[in-house]
């Protein structure tokens, strides 16, 4: 039924979830920046200093963190 996989089309199937998970988790900081920022969920009134670092770090993770697996995944034999 299953015809097995090749060794190529496994590594590149496990190399598209970890940069899908990477993308993902920089949503997810950004998101918990914006939520700490302007909700009630760290201090009355909201954290704008907590938040906006998490927006940033979101964003530098969002935005390099697949460019850095890419060049990692390069220098591999």
């Amino acid at each position: 039924m299953n015809a097995p996989r090749s060794t190529d089309e496994e590594l590149w199937r496990k190399r598209f979830w970890l940069f899908a998970l990477i993308r993902v988790g920089g949503i997810a900081v950004i998101l918990l920046g914006v939520a700490i920022a302007f909700t009630d969920i760290v201090r009355d009134g909201g954290h704008r200093y907590l938040g906006a670092i998490l927006i940033v770090l979101g964003s530098i993770d969002l935005s390099f963190g697949p460019v850095l697996l890419k060049h990692l995944w390069n220098r591999q034999p």
